[in-house]
């Protein structure tokens, strides 16, 4: 039986009685009510009501090519026919996640030329921090293990994942995070910039903060820094141009792995196949998942760099490590596909030349000036809308988070979906997205701030 037989009503409370989601108040979910997303095509997603809703958020970073790919189901049906599933294990493998890993390495910096295969970006963050920590052990430096990180990072759900991230409210519901992983400032110029700082300093004493934390625990005790590229789940913070290339000099200079999260940014985010060429990184481990696949299948990818890879291989030893799902075929084959897809579609340089400066334009044209909207900032077809209550101090409103929440029910109510980040409104669209996309968005933003503010405004009044 299909869902085609079932009310509204009907699969909402069956997913009340059963089904446990993922970041929810499940008490207030169960007094509201799911909302059924049934079906999706192109830039758009369809819910059971019949509302054709502009994703603005490629699902969950996800959907890169967007959706009702035929060719990305077409490779899984034929993978499935052939071979389902065999694992990893055994000195086996399956001819998918042999091609992929080519492509991979073909795509990625040049110095990255090994992959290490999971289900999702949490698990591959914790495979780079098992396998940093033994990387450090082979070379006879056991005592390398802590890792530093930064507030506000998103680097995954499970203990490592969460423990590696700089969210608090995951910390504390967490108890007793994995050891040594220790949290810096974030390069968030937008709230923490001092008066009369500029960005380039600003990007320095950001990224001095790693140094200051490499010294006070010893270089000799650290292991790598972990960061992403552009701060996602936080809230798409972009670094100050001054940033990266002084945390690589840092890195560089106290013998310190560098870890790249790129499960958000990877596969044409920022305008290229990877953030770390956009920005210029160097990274000793790049972690990938969700755009690998476009989110048709779950699958992630641990990119290994030269040095860490040369130890592996020639040091030898078991690495007790890895996954069932490793190297799934079927996974594979749908990310050889949909690798496929972006280049044939030219949908990094569309992202790169065409859209991504495009909604650069817009949001400085059209969103900015908006009487609640503190800053509006992107990278490539990534952006975030500061949503203030003064806009000359930067004054947020009453009740952390409250006003976003209130700007995202008014664009979903338009037809439009955004997700609220504390005070902030972020967008990480499908690739396919085109300027007339990019206008119909800012058409249905510019009226959710608009009936946003009249809500906000007169609560105070």
């Amino acid at each position: 039986m299909t869902y085609q037989n079932y009310s509204l009503e009907q699969l909402q409370a069956i997913d009340a009685a059963h089904h446990l989601h993922p970041f929810t108040d499940h008490k207030d979910l169960r007094a509201a009510g799911s909302r059924m997303i049934v079906r999706a095509d192109g830039a758009f997603i369809h819910d059971s009501e019949g509302n054709a809703i502009l994703d603005g958020m490629a699902g969950l970073w996800c959907v890169n090519v967007g959706y009702g790919r035929d060719e990305l189901a077409e490779a899984a049906y034929t993978q499935m026919k052939e071979l389902p599933y065999y694992n990893s294990f055994f000195r086996c493998t399956t001819p998918t996640p042999v091609l992929l890993s080519q492509k991979l390495s073909e795509i990625a910096p040049e110095h990255v030329n090994q992959v290490f295969y999971g289900s999702s970006g949490s698990e591959s963050n914790d495979t780079a921090l098992r396998l940093v920590r033994h990387f450090w052990a082979l070379e006879g430096k056991p005592e390398k293990q802590i890792i530093i990180s930064r507030q506000m990072a998103y680097h995954g759900s499970t203990v490592a994942g969460a423990s590696l991230g700089g969210m608090s409210a995951m910390h504390a519901q967490l108890g007793a995070p994995v050891p040594g992983i220790v949290h810096v400032m974030p390069p968030y110029a937008f709230e923490l910039k001092q008066d009369g700082e500029s960005d380039h300093d600003f990007g320095l004493r950001a990224a001095r903060a790693v140094e200051d934390a490499i010294l006070e625990h010893g270089a000799d005790k650290v292991a790598a820094f972990i960061g992403e590229p552009v701060m996602g789940a936080g809230g798409v913070k972009i670094a100050p141009d001054s940033y990266w290339p002084e945390i690589q000099r840092i890195c560089r200079k106290h013998d310190i792995l560098l870890m790249l999260d790129e499960v958000i940014t990877g596969y044409g985010r920022t305008g290229n196949w990877f953030a770390a060429q956009t920005l210029g990184i160097e990274p000793d481990t790049i972690t990938t998942a969700k755009a690998l696949t476009s989110g048709y299948q779950p699958l992630s990818a641990l990119l290994v760099g030269e040095r860490i890879s040369r130890t592996l291989i020639e040091k030898g030893g078991e690495f007790f490590h890895g996954y069932t799902y490793s190297g799934h075929p079927v996974a594979c084959a749908v990310a050889l596909k949909n690798l496929e897809i972006i280049e044939q579609e030219g949908l990094i340089e569309r992202v790169r030349d065409d859209t991504g400066p495009y909604l650069a334009s817009q949001l400085a044209e059209r969103i900015s000036p908006h009487g609640i909207v503190g800053e509006a900032r992107s990278i490539g077809l990534m952006a975030a809308i500061e949503i203030v209550k003064d806009k000359a101090s930067g004054q947020r409103f009453p009740g952390a988070g409250a006003a976003a929440v209130c700007v995202r029910d008014h664009a979903i109510a338009n037809d439009m979906m955004m997700r609220a980040v504390g005070d902030t409104m972020i967008l990480s669209p499908p690739l396919i997205w085109t300027r007339e996309t990019i206008d119909m968005a800012m058409d249905r933003i510019l009226a959710a701030l608009d009936a946003a503010e009249r809500d906000l405004r007169s609560r105070e009044a």
